[in-house]
């Protein structure tokens, strides 16, 4: 198949981890590097709409204040988890600290960024403590995140 995550056997990984799921190297040399941040055990468990919407806003303006480097950060239709795109060659290590950095602010925060009718298509679709739920589930298997099959 062509998209790597249809090639991942979902029934023998183990949930939550982090890991790579595809590096491109651009026609100019640019490296991208996506990695599957994976929050619930597929087929098993998921996160509900508000949660997955709340945490693409909080996580997609926080990261960006730990690095340059992110792209993207992508809910996947299967509200198990999302996808992280960073520019650049990305080791196990940094993409948790990364990670780790960005939820904790998760934890902090007061508000939802841009969960309004101006800023977003679905300003109602939020909430901040489901967010923060699933933040501090994922944070606590941070010594897990590095083993994606049992």
């Amino acid at each position: 198949m062509n998209v790597e995550s249809f090639n991942l056997d979902h029934r023998t990984v183990l949930a939550p981890y982090i890991r790579v799921a595809d590096r491109k190297v651009l026609p100019a040399g640019d490296v991208l590097t996506k990695f599957d941040v994976r929050f619930t055990q597929p087929n098993t468990a998921h996160l509900e709409m508000p949660v997955v919407h709340s945490l693409e806003h909080l996580f997609a303006e926080h990261s960006r204040n730990h690095s340059g480097a992110v792209v993207d950060f992508s809910p996947m239709g299967c509200q198990t988890g999302f996808y992280l795109i960073l520019a650049g060659e990305w080791t196990q290590e940094a993409v948790e600290e990364l990670v780790a950095a960005t939820l904790t602010d998760i934890l902090a925060a007061t508000e939802v960024p841009a969960a309004n009718e101006i800023q977003c298509g679905w300003g109602a679709n939020h909430t901040l403590s489901g967010a923060q739920d699933a933040a501090r589930t994922f944070l606590a298997a941070r010594d897990q995140w590095a083993v994606v099959s049992a």
